[in-house]
């Protein structure tokens, strides 16, 4: 038990990597045996993440179960690890979705071990980026993520995955190269990559820095910091990388785009700007939050104009994640002021849409593919009345909607609902146009729901087997009965993420 409690973050990080090393031994035309050594092992750093997060003790400041190793003495790199109420539920999410990935691409047929192989270094990947406290080690794993990512849109992707994973590399890889130089400055500035350092040292910075003054200095490197988050949450106009990925990527790789690696960018504003750049966010934090309404409306519109289901669901992600921002924005113009509580709130609430926007958007993901399977069309127009066909895929469908659109009693509500409190005393103006945006919401919700399963039945699909498998519900029920279980009883995971807003607070 010792072992584990001291090795427990290691474990979870790398036990992807060793059951992908595991099914690369196992022959290729053992396609069963893949599948189950696949899934059956994405379960261990799941069930290690459950572990972490009985486990983890929010009423304690700082950050638990950290594990640290000299890494590259030359350059001051360290192997350092730990967690805050802000990335266990990260970490939790991950894994969950991993598995839930793997189980729904079953249904993969080609180069059946390659694609496990990558999922599962993928999620080694995106762990990296959630557990790390060095900030060399964070950008490592930031970009380690990248290249799973690229092959399973191109290779297993649809018509068009060429173009989708060149632009999904060639965008996020952009936005890396300026993050990369501003890590590489203040570690010249500061002489340690290692985050608890420099969130005692980096703000205490006077005088100049390379013969110019230390504020033009930080504002550019926090400019650096915004844009390679702001390309991956995407905050608009640095979103048009999303819809192709998404439209192309096969459903399993749609999840984890959706339900996770949307969520690193935030988490970069979270664990990285905040802290390290709080005169500046707060300077800026109005751009900030009118580009993150600027994607809240316009996302909501482009996702009520598309035809295609799986591109509609994939603008939506634009507008979910601009409440995340939003938040964000917030809590950096407020903090430190007369409306801190308020702050407080509005990045709870921000924290908890990340979770939330992960279930929600996997399952509607998830959903969209089931119905692909077995029509092989995305267009809205090509359904209708399928709900006598698949009633229970229709019932399904109408429950994540719903947790998607925000209906009170489902999770979305909770965590919408304290972004625009949060906001609005802060950010009056910009939380109202916001409202225009989650008005919209459920225009394109509703008119999903209505163009797949309302209306006549479509001729075409008499005499098929619509109906949702048993696989594909199993692996969609965990995500329901987290947004009921939010949705009902918030506490359970926002006194953990409370906590840890309130130490980033001071």
């Amino acid at each position: 038990m010792d072992f584990l409690n001291a090795h427990l973050l290691t474990l979870i990080l790398f036990a992807p990597t060793a059951v992908a090393l595991l099914v690369l031994l196992l022959p290729a035309r053992q396609v069963g045996v893949i599948r189950w050594v696949a899934f059956i092992g994405s379960l261990a750093p799941l069930g290690l993440s459950v572990f972490l997060w009985f486990g983890y003790r929010p009423a304690e400041p700082g950050f638990q179960f950290q594990e640290f190793v000299p890494w590259y003495q030359a350059i001051g790199a360290n192997y350092h690890l730990g967690v805050d109420g802000i990335s266990v539920p990260m970490v939790l999410l991950t894994t969950l979705l991993t598995s839930l990935a793997i189980l729904i691409s079953f249904s993969i047929r080609e180069r059946v071990r390659a694609y496990m192989v990558l999922f599962l270094l993928l999620e080694t990947g995106l762990l990296g980026v959630f557990l790390s406290l060095d900030l060399l080690l964070f950008f490592v794993f930031w970009e380690a993520g990248l290249v799973p990512m690229y092959f399973l849109i191109n290779q297993w992707g649809s018509e068009n995955r060429n173009y989708a994973s060149l632009k999904f590399l060639i965008y996020t890889m952009g936005g890396s190269l300026g993050l990369l130089l501003a890590i590489q400055m203040i570690r010249l500035v500061v002489g340690s990559f290692d985050l608890p350092v420099l969130y005692s040292q980096w703000n205490l910075l006077k005088g100049t820095l390379f013969g110019v003054p230390v504020g033009t200095v930080k504002i550019l490197a926090f400019w650096a910091f915004v844009i390679a988050f702001a390309i991956k949450v995407p905050i608009w106009p640095f979103h048009t990388w999303l819809p192709d990925a998404h439209a192309e990527a096969p459903t399993g790789g749609s999840i984890i785009l959706a339900g996770v690696m949307l969520k690193l960018g935030a988490y970069g504003f979270l664990r990285l700007l905040l802290p390290l750049y709080p005169a500046e966010a707060h300077d800026f934090a109005g751009v900030l939050g009118g580009l993150a309404v600027a994607g809240i409306v316009l996302g909501a519109f482009a996702s009520w104009g598309q035809k295609d289901f799986k591109r509609l669901v994939a603008y939506s992600s634009v507008n979910h994640m601009g409440f995340v921002v939003l938040g964000i924005a917030a809590a950096a113009w407020a903090r430190g002021s007369a409306s801190s509580g308020d702050a407080v709130l509005a990045l709870n609430g921000a924290v908890l849409q990340m979770f939330n926007h992960g279930l929600s958007a996997a399952g509607m993901f998830l959903l969209v593919g089931v119905l692909y399977e077995r029509t092989h069309t995305r267009q809205l127009d090509d359904y209708g009345g399928l709900f006598a066909l698949a009633p229970l895929y229709g019932g399904i469908l109408i429950f994540t909607s719903m947790g998607s659109l925000g209906l009170p009693g489902l999770g979305g509500f909770i965590s919408e609902f304290l972004v625009v409190r949060g906001s609005w005393p802060i950010f009056t103006l910009y939380t109202a146009i916001a409202m225009v945006g989650l008005l919209i919401t459920g225009a394109y919700i509703l008119k999903a729901v209505q163009k797949v399963l309302h209306g006549p039945v479509n001729p075409q699909w008499q005499g098929h087997s619509l109906e949702i498998g048993v696989r594909e519900a199993l692996a969609i029920s965990p995500l329901m009965i987290l947004m009921l279980a939010i949705g009902v009883w918030p506490a359970w995971i926002l006194n953990m993420i409370n906590a840890a807003v309130m130490h980033l607070f001071g």
